[in-house]
């Protein structure tokens, strides 16, 4: 195998392929990325078991092959190789090494044979449907901070991607919740998806196809079956197996009789509570709301660092409340509002609460109260 590539279009291919690869891992193949050379192109290849990531490259191919390297070490040394530099790769069958030179840099690789690396068994897939990359990104960017990180619950380690009813209408919608909040997040039904299994989409996963979904102009291909989920650009395919585990039903921790609303500037909002909450020694002390006519009013008592109080004007006409929530939780659902205002739905003191970006109930979320 011979090729030469420009170095932004292989640290772009190495760059994805490295991100999946396991750190630590008993297998010395699954270090490494599977590089392909055929036409004229390069493919990178790379996986753990689980995902499998494969980047396409424009390259001149002076000698069609295969093989192996430390995708860790081949993205290192593109990495630190001067921009616009051509890059030549090139294996040596006699002493196992591939050969990697840009101008006057060379280096010399160690190599596995290309038949020792697992490929994913190619699924047959029940749904086949294509979505704007922005309309995707949102679904996994407003979901994705409250995927569990509690290993027991697995079935709460991603995002559960599923086709929902809402409003009389279909919509594709993705769930995640830790237990203590919850993320529900709708998008119009692409056509094609309408039969589509329910997948738990891993944690990992989501971090990696977040990579892909850049380009506002782009479509992304999907393809979901029972046990496999694919994402595919002109130039990427992203797979991943999904969790084989059934999430719980969502809608029953979801609240409809909430009826104190309260609603509050969420960028000032996010940054009142952030202010507050620097008091506080540990992450998870609870914030105090204390809501009358129009006025918010949050506080923190920490009694080993002090104290911290502010007020905000708000719009809210029920009666006098005081709630309690993690500071952290209540940052990460506030930065999620993407519209001016943010819609608090209380209940009491000691129910859930929900929230929504002003009118648009395409995204709530469910957070739940602490003691104060």
């Amino acid at each position: 195998m011979k090729l030469s590539i420009e170095r932004g279009a292989l640290l772009k291919a190495v760059s994805q392929a490295q991100s999946v690869v396991e750190r630590r891992n008993t297998i010395p193949i699954l270090a490494n990325v599977l590089i392909e050379a055929e036409g004229d192109q390069a493919q990178f290849r790379a996986t753990d078991l689980d995902i499998e990531v494969v980047d396409k490259a424009p390259a001149k191919v002076e000698r069609a092959g295969a093989t192996t390297v430390s995708a860790v070490t081949l993205h290192e040394i593109v990495r630190k190789l001067p921009d616009g530099a051509l890059v030549t790769l090139s294996d040596d069958m006699t002493s196992g090494r591939l050969t990697v030179e840009a101008g006057r840099s060379h280096f010399s690789l160690a190599t596995l044979p290309k038949e020792d690396f697992p490929v994913m068994a190619s699924s047959e897939y029940s749904s086949n449907y294509t979505i704007p990359a922005p309309v995707l990104r949102r679904l996994f960017d407003k979901s994705k901070f409250a995927i569990s990180t509690e290993e027991t619950r697995y079935y709460l380690n991603g995002v559960y991607l599923h086709v929902a009813d809402a409003d009389g209408a279909q919509v594709l919608r993705c769930v995640a919740t830790d237990g203590h909040r919850l993320a529900r997040i709708d998008a119009g039904l692409p056509t094609g998806a309408e039969g589509m299994p329910g997948v738990i989409v891993p944690r990992k996963t989501v971090g990696e196809l977040r990579k892909l979904l850049d380009d506002d102009e782009m479509e992304i291909a999907v393809s979901v079956s029972e046990t496999k989920i694919r994402f595919a650009t002109p130039d990427i395919i992203l797979t991943s197996k999904v969790i084989d585990g059934t999430f719980p039903d969502y809608t029953r921790v979801i609240p409809t009789g909430n009826t104190r609303k309260l609603e509050v500037d969420a960028n000032e909002f996010a940054k009142a509570v952030d202010r507050v909450a620097t008091v506080s020694s540990e992450r998870s002390r609870a914030v105090k709301l204390s809501l009358e006519e129009d006025r918010l009013v949050l506080s923190v008592n920490a009694p080993d660092s002090g104290a911290a109080e502010e007020e905000l004007v708000v719009a809210y006409g029920d009666e006098r409340l005081e709630i309690g929530f993690n500071a952290k939780y209540l940052l990460e659902i506030a930065s999620q509002v993407d519209r001016e205002n943010a819609v608090f739905l209380f209940n009491s003191a000691g129910d859930p609460t929900l929230m929504r970006e002003g009118t648009d109930t395409s995204a709530v979320y469910v957070v739940m109260p602490m003691r104060v």
